[in-house]
């Protein structure tokens, strides 16, 4: 509020001083009109001004030197030029509005990319310069960048491009609820990420016309920006390898960050159902891993210990077999078991995960 105080005692000022200094000899109508026209013009430029990043408007103004420089040195030549003074003087002053033009639109596109670190680390910290992570739509839906920022676990400067704000508000206002409830947590997402503690998150306008799909400008941004690419996307994992950029893969954290158990190891489990195979009992950990239990078919409702027997990595995710010890006769059956060659056991692994699927990934 007391921004748009200031600034209409700007416009007030700017009206006033143009009604006494009558500038051009008009009259007082057309002076007033011309003064309006000068403020509104004025806070206009001030408003769009300040939505622009320091870069920005750093490489704006060097553009701008070096444009007026530049014409500068044109105009010299224009001065030995055998030419009437009215074109003499038009000219430079066009080359004049030209170059500075030119230099101001150049140097604010290419802003991004200074430096500010050379200027003793006032403006920025190198650090963070050096550490920029390009965020993908997809990773920004899944919501769970904003609690690995909040842990203090990622850092620097996340750059999300426009072309991806823009896929968000598209998927927001999209007449299909789904789609538009994941756009409006996307956004929600990007406000708590922003929020996260040692985290800068940078808007870049830079696209890309000729690349159509948004998995390649995000390639060739990251390559701009000597950037990591920040996804969930197994299809953008691999190719943003192939073309030489390094990616930072959500699902794979996830995956890393699950329980190590070995074989051998005692583990407590919910007997939640019954297994495929004769006297199983299926079980879930915290993180939706599945563990398949010999001989607790009749525990089914019970917390019982369990040695883990043995640990695959299938295509569905990781699966935790065990044994629950029984007497001496229900024992020999499960040794039995145990002894089975590998491929049968990941066979009935990959048919427990197909048909309990959904309650792997509620994390049951």
């Amino acid at each position: 509020m007391d921004l748009w105080i200031i600034r209409v005692l700007l416009f007030i000022a700017i009206v006033v001083s143009g009604y006494i200094v009558r500038p051009f000899g008009l009259n007082t109508a057309n002076t007033l009109a011309v003064s309006a026209a000068l403020g509104l013009l004025i806070i206009i430029a001030e408003i769009r001004v300040r939505k622009l990043s320091l870069k920005t408007l750093v490489g704006a103004a060097i553009g701008s030197i070096l444009g007026i420089i530049g014409a500068t040195l044109v105009s010299l030549n224009i001065d030995h030029m055998t030419l009437e003074t009215a074109t003499g003087n038009f000219l430079q002053v066009l080359i004049l509005i030209l170059m500075a033009y030119v230099g101001l639109v150049l140097g604010a596109d290419k802003g991004e990319y200074l430096d500010l670190s050379v200027l003793g680390g006032i403006f920025t910290d190198r650090t963070a310069r050096m550490s920029y992570k390009v965020l993908d739509t997809s990773v920004i839906i899944d919501g769970r960048i904003a609690d690995i920022c909040k842990t203090g676990f990622l850092e620097g400067t996340l750059v999300v491009p426009h072309f991806v704000l823009r896929e968000l508000q598209q998927i927001a206002d999209s007449a299909d609820s789904i789609k538009r409830n994941r756009g409006r947590r996307g956004l929600e997402i990007l406000e708590k990420v922003k929020s996260a503690p040692g985290i800068t998150v940078q808007i870049v306008e830079k696209d890309y016309p000729d690349v159509k799909e948004v998995d390649l400008k995000l390639i060739e941004l990251a390559k701009e920006l000597s950037a990591k690419i920040v996804t969930n996307d197994f299809n953008l994992n691999k190719v943003s390898q192939l073309r030489g950029v390094e990616v930072l893969n959500i699902n794979e954290l996830a995956n890393s960050l699950k329980p190590v158990v070995l074989p051998g190891e005692t583990m407590k489990v919910f007997i939640l159902k019954e297994g495929k195979e004769y006297n199983q009992g299926v079980a879930y950990l915290d993180d939706g891993t599945m563990v398949v239990v010999d001989n607790a078919r009749k525990m089914i409702g019970k917390t019982i210990a369990t040695q883990v027997t043995s640990v695959l990595q299938t295509t569905a995710g990781k699966m935790i077999f065990g044994r629950f010890p029984e007497d001496a006769g229900e024992s020999g059956n499960s040794n039995v078991r145990q002894d089975r060659r590998p491929y049968d056991r990941v066979a009935a692994s990959d048919r427990i995960v197909d048909e309990d699927r959904e309650r792997v990934k509620g994390g049951r």
